[in-house]
């Protein structure tokens, strides 16, 4: 792929040309004093007919447990209920010593 670096004036003035070399599949970088500030990009084609159905069919198996009901920690942690845990209880505090 090849890269074309232009400064903003040059891209000012032949714009249409580096819209050209886009749909070729080259990059154009734009840039000021030299340094890069932005890049042109194609944008993708939009799709005309409608996406086949099935394209995966089998990439994906989905196994019988799947199905089975949740157990009931994960369900409440779902509906926003506290999971049933022991009562917290918070680090005892560090004794500091005296400096005398």
């Amino acid at each position: 792929m090849t890269m074309i670096v232009v400064n903003i004036a040059e891209a000012k003035a032949n714009l249409s040309q580096y819209l050209e070399a886009l749909a070729r599949g080259e990059r154009v970088v734009i840039a000021k004093w030299n340094r890069p500030v932005a890049e042109l990009k194609p944008i993708a084609a939009v799709r005309t007919a409608p996406r086949p159905i099935g394209l995966a069919k089998g990439a994906v198996r989905v196994p019988p447990s799947f199905f089975e009901p949740l157990p009931g920690e994960l369900l409440d942690g779902f509906e926003g209920r506290a999971p049933e845990t022991p009562a917290y209880k918070p680090p005892s505090p560090r004794r500091r010593r005296k400096e005398g």
